[in-house]
């Protein structure tokens, strides 16, 4: 990804190979937002005797189609608790949809349009037009139809085309009745010599200018700063991709090869790298035009399609690292939008759905509070951006990670992005004081961190956690040291706000107190406690997220280098070795609850392969509850999180087998280029298209970006 290829074998005399690619490449804000795909055909005649041969491309005109007809911002409930809305799309609506024949200079094929664009309205959402083109060749005779049926059998393409390769050269822009549907086509016949070896480019093109949200409420789409808004450009894409399509080819391979000539990288690694990466394409993605506030627009992918609200921030702790490396001004617009939202608040009560699993039917939470870190930056249903924290399976105001995590990734795409956008650090200021403020309200016992609260309230949303945790509080500890870092940064430039030194002075009193009690209170001797009030023995496996979120960023370790090996070492023996011994045997739990997300199975229980890293079991790798969910699940994202903390440490073996084990179950068991966020032993996985795999970049940053970066 972003390139493709199929190679025909043993079905012509001559060789073909078609290669499709979209412009995508790293530290790219312009291209990369072209809806536009480009299927490079390469035909060979290894033959001593002439081949004709000719290629056909259709397309049905879908103008119209992708707009939702269900036009309500209500958030809905599952039987579980979990929300969830109605998508209705306009499919097949296609009455009035026509099609063109176009040649613009070298540029041949069809553009296919819609009523709007009859009756002269403006485009409102699923308004625009789509192509398909080539270009014209010398000794290439071209062929086109613009109005066959694609409900019927496809005769009135199929039957000229079968007996010599050509079209019937239907010109026909009669628009489509109700109930009706139009396509177009295009062919090219040549006859290749024997020896001969010739590129022969198609590209298909989409002009969907408008993004709509809940009814009334749109914006435009990114490539509508290059192309305009006015949804016609379909043509001029396509004109813009048959001229520059080779140099696109060259930048992503300038791209990707230093990586995949890497002799110290594994292929598997190499391939999910660039593979995993399809979901900034096709996770949900909103890209929106610039403004003066947003110089490179709004970005936002979903948390994942069961799961349909935009960047969950504790799931794109771990999955940012991708946007991090590869698009970090997209990374900083993602957390300036989080910052702009801390501030806000959403008074509207609502039902949360994790109290219908325990028997409290009418449990009731405001929607967000006033210095609250949402959990997420809304729905395409409603407003993204400004309605925010759509979720309601949890009260997210009681979250204890949520601050932490946005205060670290402030800190986190300042320092891992050349430590020079000051600007960034102060625009975050404010929201990082005011978070921080929030999230020390639930220190209920003036230790200096603060209290889990029973109930679910991080990112393992089905996990209870009691007193203080090791997850949360490690979190909460590496974000005083970033805003403690920021504040020297705002100070050194000459543009902290007055109320700084007493804030610093502060968060260094709150992070003493933490640093006072988290050892003493959490280890064990071998491994940290999953938290002080739950007696649990279980060994978590990202117990010190937040000692490998201090030393990335180059901050003062939590807990020394000592107790962090040992814990390591007991998470790779109880979670991944002994873990895996045990799924190899065990038997599916009674029960299973999933919050909404489709289940599906995909593999043998018994097949004696590691699959990953569970979340959280017995130091004898068995599961404290075997009904339990999240603790016993191999959540993809956390387990490429928990590889790059061992590649941090030193432990570049165990690092890889780990990523190995998750990888090769996605690639090897169909769930490619749809990553689940949770597999099991049992042969399940849930949550598809989901974003926290993309933490797989991490691994990538820590073996080849920073290495450099050293504890203070």
């Amino acid at each position: 990804y972003p390139r493709s290829w199929f190679v025909y074998q043993n079905v012509f005399n001559a060789e073909l190979t078609c290669e499709q690619f979209s412009p995508i490449w790293a530290h790219n804000y312009q291209e990369a937002s072209y809806p536009v795909a480009v299927f490079l055909w390469t035909a060979y005649n290894p033959t001593d005797q002439p081949i004709t041969l000719s290629l056909m491309l259709s397309w049905q005109n879908l103008v119209g189609w992708f707009t939702n007809t269900e036009k309500s911002p209500e958030v809905l409930q599952r039987d579980d608790g979990s929300p969830y809305y109605d998508y209705v799309p306009a499919i097949g609506q296609s009455a009035g949809n026509h099609n063109s024949f176009v040649q613009t200079g070298e540029t041949i094929g069809c553009v296919m349009n819609g009523l709007w664009s009859q009756i002269g309205q403006s485009p409102q959402e699923g308004d625009g037009s789509w192509a398909i083109a080539t270009t014209a060749q010398p000794h290439t005779e071209l062929f086109f139809h613009t109005r066959w049926n694609p409900a019927g059998d496809g005769s009135d393409l199929w039957q000229t085309f079968a007996q010599d390769g050509s079209l019937t050269n239907v010109a026909d822009e009669q628009p489509a009745v109700a109930g009706e549907q139009v396509g177009c086509a295009i062919a090219m016949r040549f006859t290749l010599q024997p020896g001969e070896t010739r590129q022969l480019p198609m590209t298909l093109t989409w002009d969907l200018p408008v993004t709509e949200y809940a009814a009334g409420k749109g914006e435009y789409r990114r490539y509508t700063d290059f192309f305009g808004s006015e949804g016609c450009h379909a043509w001029a894409i396509a004109q813009t991709a048959l001229s520059q399509y080779l140099s696109w080819q060259q930048q992503i391979v300038d791209w990707q090869q230093p990586i995949l000539a890497r002799a110290d990288f594994p292929d598997w690694f190499k391939m999910a790298l660039f593979n995993e990466l399809y979901d900034l394409t096709s996770g949900g993605t909103l890209w929106t035009a610039a403004t003066d506030a947003n110089p490179v627009g709004q970005f936002a992918v979903l948390e994942c399609l069961d799961y349909r609200w935009y960047e969950s921030l504790d799931v794109r702790l771990y999955g940012g690292f991708a946007t991090l490396l590869l698009w970090p001004e997209l990374e900083k617009a993602v957390i300036c939008a989080f910052a702009r939202a801390i501030p806000t608040a959403d008074d509207r009560t609502r039902i949360i759905g994790y109290y219908y699993t325990v028997g409290e039917e009418n449990h009731y939470a405001p929607r967000k509070l006033k210095g609250a870190t949402p959990h997420d930056l809304g729905a395409p249903n409603e407003q993204p951006f400004i309605q925010t924290n759509y979720t309601s399976y949890q009260d997210c105001n009681q979250w204890k990670d949520l601050p932490s995590d946005f205060v670290i990734q402030v800190y986190r795409a300042y320092q891992l992005t050349g430590a020079t956008d000051v600007q960034f650090l102060a625009d975050c200021w404010p929201a990082v004081t005011e978070t921080l403020k929030y999230l020390k309200r639930f220190d209920t016992d003036s230790d200096g961190i603060p209290e889990n609260g029973g109930a679910p309230d991080q990112t393992f949303d089905d996990w209870q956690l009691k007193g203080f945790s090791a997850y949360c509080g490690g979190l909460w500890m590496a974000a005083l040291e970033s805003a403690i870092a920021i504040a020297e940064v705002l100070t050194q430039a000459g543009i902290a706000p007055g109320s700084t030194p007493i804030l610093v002075t502060q968060y260094q009193r709150w992070l003493e107190q933490s640093r006072n009690h988290f050892h003493k209170k959490l280890w064990n001797g071998r491994y940290y406690c999953l938290d002080t009030g739950s007696g649990s023995d279980v060994i978590m496996a990202d117990q010190l997220c937040g000692q490998f979120c201090a030393r990335l960023l180059g901050l003062p370790d939590l807990v020394e280098a000592e107790y962090v090996l040992s814990a390591l070492d007991a998470i790779y023996d109880a979670c991944f070795i002994k873990f895996n011994a045990y799924a190899a045997q065990a038997s599916p739990p009674q029960t299973q609850k999933f919050a909404g997300a489709q289940v599906g199975t995909f593999r043998s229980a018994q097949s004696g392969k590691m699959i990953g890293a569970a979340n959280g079991v017995l130091p004898n790798g068995q599961p404290e509850d075997p009904d339990g969910t999240h603790q016993l699940e191999v959540w993809t994202g956390i387990n490429f999180g928990l590889a790059t903390f061992f590649a941090q440490m030193g432990q570049r073996d165990r690092a890889f087998a780990i990523t190995e084990a998750v990888v090769q179950q996605i690639y090897t068991h169909g769930l490619q280029f749809r990553t689940p966020e949770a597999i099991t032993a049992f042969g399940t996985f849930r949550a598809c298209h989901y974003l926290r795999p993309l933490a797989i970049w991490g691994l990538y940053g820590m073996v080849c970006e920073w290495k450099t970066c050293e504890n203070a």
